[in-house]
């Protein structure tokens, strides 16, 4: 659907690099509102109406945070956040699962399936902006971490041989 960074925001939250956000929902709505929600930050949006197809957009776009969904048709929110988390080349993508759901035996399993974090329905707009500016910093400076092992083990092994 929506897949552009929207013009004139490139540069607000600059401390931001370029990221990617999948919103997963199957009520049209709350897809609209979130990206609504998010125009003000420099990220790519993509979306998916439900689980399954959240799954192929994430191997399509390897995004950096997927808003999810928990009650959807064909595979709920809890499947795909346990799917991906348990998967080593998709566990690092941050997933916020946005729901109406707000017992707390949902609260539990959303933790339990691996969640990186939650907001309730309805959203509030300051929360999650807050919320996924927080997630979209942890999952570049675990990239930039990775990249700095990943750069010493290769100046280790030089110096091995």
């Amino acid at each position: 659907m929506a897949d552009t960074v929207p013009p004139g925001n490139q540069n607000s939250e600059s401390f931001l690099p370029q990221s990617t956000v999948l919103i997963v929902d199957d009520n049209q709505q709350n897809v609209e509102l979130l990206q609504a929600f998010l125009e003000s930050l420099p990220v790519k949006i993509i979306t998916a109406s439900d689980g399954l197809e959240a799954l192929e957009k994430v191997q399509q776009h390897n995004p950096d945070l997927i808003l999810l969904d928990i009650m959807m048709p064909r595979m709920s929110g809890f499947q795909v956040c346990r799917k991906l988390k348990s998967d080593a080349a998709t566990r690092d993508i941050q997933i916020l699962m946005v729901t109406a759901l707000n017992e707390l035996g949902d609260i539990e399993q959303a933790s339990e399936c691996g969640t990186d974090d939650f907001v309730s329905k309805p959203v509030n707009k300051f929360e999650l902006l807050t919320r996924v500016k927080s997630l979209l910093r942890v999952r570049h400076l675990k990239n930039e971490l990775e990249r700095a092992l990943t750069y010493l083990n290769e100046i280790e092994h030089e110096d091995e041989n």
